[in-house]
């Protein structure tokens, strides 16, 4: 690769001619025909709004793009300010080069600056747990106007990453996130 740069930028920031790239790089990222309903969705583009993102430039267009957004997660009954990752993808004819890992090592840095805590959702643990990720081993739920629901179908599929700010934390306790639309966690 020749000319990489990461940088970070605010939702309000982005241009609209930004937004139509990484939407498009989000969209390609996770499309699998073998599995549509797998796929990105407008809910899991409204869950990377709001907060920071981080995109990795090669040769002056983007190609890779991860986001920071402010959850309240609770873990063993505490609630802990969290910087959830949304939104994390490069452009699929890009994938396996670094940019995903320089994005998400800026997205570290922007846990460790503003939160105790980072959490995300995943199915590859092998690519997070070599930056610091941990699998969060206990038993999910969603916080509802009704109560908490489990969500058996994310059990070990969340990460956390510890700050120097985070509490102790018991990977095996139960945890919760509050309800949104599309995919809770």
């Amino acid at each position: 690769m020749t000319d990489v740069r990461v940088r970070r930028a605010k939702t309000a920031d982005l241009s609209a001619s930004e937004v139509e790239v990484i939407r498009a790089i989000l969209w390609a990222a996770f499309d699998d025909p073998a599995e549509p309903e797998e796929g990105f969705t407008e809910h899991d583009w409204d869950h990377g709004l709001g907060g920071i993102h981080v995109v990795a430039e090669l040769d002056g267009r983007i190609a890779a793009h991860g986001s920071v957004v402010a959850r309240e997660i609770h873990a063993g009954g505490r609630p802990l300010a969290a910087g959830y990752v949304e939104s994390v993808a490069t452009d699929p004819d890009l994938q396996r080069t670094g940019l995903g890992t320089a994005v998400m090592r800026e997205i570290g840095a922007v846990i460790f600056e503003a939160y105790e805590v980072g959490f995300l959702g995943t199915g590859e643990h092998g690519f997070y747990g070599r930056l610091g990720w941990q699998t969060w081993r206990g038993p999910s739920f969603v916080r509802t106007p009704d109560g908490e629901r489990a969500t058996p179908e994310d059990d070990g599929y969340l990460m956390v990453l510890r700050t120097p700010t985070s509490p102790p934390l018991d990977l095996d306790a139960r945890i919760s996130c509050d309800w949104r639309p599309g995919d809770v966690w």
